[in-house]
């Protein structure tokens, strides 16, 4: 049996100045998304093409890139 991978969860300087702009519920609404990235990227992710960084998070009206 595979085991699930493990990921580190690591966010920029600007990604944690802007979440702090964010009303109390969408922080906790993003911030439990982006917590199941780590638990073998589950979530609405897509991949990006032609554009760093590669993949995108939705989150209602918002995208997380990772």
């Amino acid at each position: 049996m595979v085991g699930l991978l493990k990921y580190t969860i690591m966010f920029k300087p600007l990604s944690t100045r802007q979440l702090k702009t964010f009303s109390s519920n969408e922080k906790v609404r993003i911030m439990v998304k982006i917590e199941a990235l780590a638990d073998n990227l589950s979530g609405d992710i897509k991949r990006l093409t032609n554009f760093m960084p590669e993949y995108r998070l939705k989150v209602g009206d918002y995208r997380v890139l990772f």
